[in-house]
């Protein structure tokens, strides 16, 4: 296992000035984290990751102090279509995690869906497995936009960026991805056609 972790790291080396102990750690959540899965979805969420935590591959909380949040407030601008409904709230539940669930009725759903109380306590999505199982199930459900990766994977990473913010930084995130999945490719060897997005 310790060569193939090392094929793994000497292949996505080049994405890194320098690998951090953090960002060592980050891939090996999100290895384990989205084991089971087919290659190509598994190389697209880690640069997914990549990219959305400004490649730390560490949950991250959405920038701002208080006032910048009063656009996700019950009488904000966008509040209402995250389902905040309560003073506070765009606050309490602003961006966290690796691709920062955001509003109330996000929180709720990834609370139902994965049995853990993230309307009580939203720091929770900062952990990084708990992160990861956000990711892995709101990409491959199609949680975030309504679509979800097996729209498109395998054989199209560049449109899979509409699985979290329609096509910005598309190009990148594809680049990413295909490192990634060079690097999988080089630890575990190729994978055959999924038959389900659980599947290989």
């Amino acid at each position: 296992m310790e060569a193939q972790m090392k094929e793994f790291f000497d292949t996505i080396r080049p994405l890194f000035r320098r690998m951090s102990q953090d960002q060592v750690d980050g891939c090996n959540t999100l290895l384990a984290a989205t084991d089971g899965l087919h290659i190509t979805f598994r190389s697209y969420l880690l640069a997914t990751t990549f990219h959305e935590t400004a490649n730390t591959l560490q949950p991250i909380t959405e920038r701002g102090g208080r006032r910048y949040f009063d656009k996700y407030e019950p009488w904000g601008r966008i509040g209402p279509r995250l389902g905040n409904t309560e003073p506070g709230d765009g606050w309490r539940y602003r961006g966290r995690g690796y691709v920062q669930i955001t509003g109330r009725r996000n929180y709720a759903l990834a609370s139902r869906v994965l049995g853990i109380d993230l309307i009580g306590n939203p720091d929770l999505a900062l952990e990084p497995s708990i992160a990861a199982k956000i990711l892995v199930r709101g990409c491959c459900d199609g949680w975030f936009t309504g679509k979800a990766l097996h729209d498109y994977l395998p054989g199209d990473y560049l449109n899979a960026r509409r699985v979290v913010n329609g096509t910005d930084r598309a190009r990148k995130i594809a680049g990413y991805a295909e490192t990634f999945e060079a690097a999988i490719e080089a630890m575990r060897g190729a994978a055959s056609p999924p038959t389900t997005a659980f599947g290989r």
